[in-house]
């Protein structure tokens, strides 16, 4: 139910409504940041295969400033030539992967300093975790949203209802086995109508009275301290079947 609602999610909020190329900037947007934060751990680990540090003249190049200034010409091709498919597409992702790596030092914007390792450098994460949020419902929508909710509080709704009906059920069939506690309770919490629904009846229930052989009765009745009589047999029946008292359940 939750994953045919996403797919209609994507089908109306990104589809029908054409915003291929904020989906794209998202997911690119994500993956750059997945893929720098990857590097950083790669390089500081001293991982001989992965490359290391870009550095001009002995300064570190961080990788905000290759962040800011994909932002930059992507940003400005935009505005400058409002590029149509597939290049609007292109320019998308170029942007999303230049705020990726851009927002990864987000830390150091604020302190001037190399505090990507240290307490401080947690603002990167956590200024991520923050456009990541507001980019994705940008994206979809708000009215997307509502729709969702109210496809899984439709669910919510129809499987208390089924509950409900499950719960009746089993109560009618504990009313039937003279379990009258049981069927009450049955209205309210269905696991214990089962156990009442699963175990045998009282001998001299109407359940007993349609459903039950003579030997399945004189088993009830043993297993409530009752005695039988009449159509399903003698007086001392209970006794002789004390033994079966364990036979099959409902």
């Amino acid at each position: 139910m939750v994953l045919a609602s996403i797919g209609s999610l994507y089908e109306r909020a990104i589809v029908d409504t054409d915003r291929q190329p904020e989906f794209l900037f998202f997911v690119a947007f994500l993956l750059s940041f997945g893929f720098i934060r990857t590097s950083a751990h790669l390089i500081r680990a001293q991982v001989s295969w992965w490359p290391g540090n870009v550095s001009v003249g002995g300064t570190h190049i961080h990788h905000l400033v290759w962040g800011i200034l994909l932002v930059l010409i992507f940003g400005y091709i935009n505005i400058a030539f409002e590029p149509a498919s597939p290049w609007v597409e292109i320019s998308a992702v170029g942007f999303g992967i230049g705020t990726g790596l851009t927002l990864d030092e987000f830390a150091l914007w604020l302190n001037l300093s190399d505090v990507y390792w240290s307490e401080k450098g947690r603002r990167s994460i956590d200024a991520v975790i923050v456009a990541a949020s507001i980019s994705g419902m940008v994206l979809i929508g708000f009215g997307a949203w509502v729709d969702v909710a109210e496809d899984v509080e439709a669910g919510v709704f129809a499987l208390v209802g089924a509950l409900g009906v499950l719960g009746i059920l089993l109560a009618l069939v504990n009313a039937a086995k003279e379990k009258f506690g049981i069927a009450l309770a049955s209205l309210f919490v269905w696991p214990v109508g089962l156990v009442g629904a699963l175990r045998l009846a009282k001998p001299h229930s109407l359940w007993a009275h349609v459903l039950y052989s003579d030997q399945k009765t004189a088993a009830a009745a043993a297993r409530f301290g009752q005695e039988t009589t009449g159509e399903r047999g003698s007086p001392g029946a209970t006794a002789q079947a004390a033994g079966d008292q364990s036979a099959g359940a409902g």
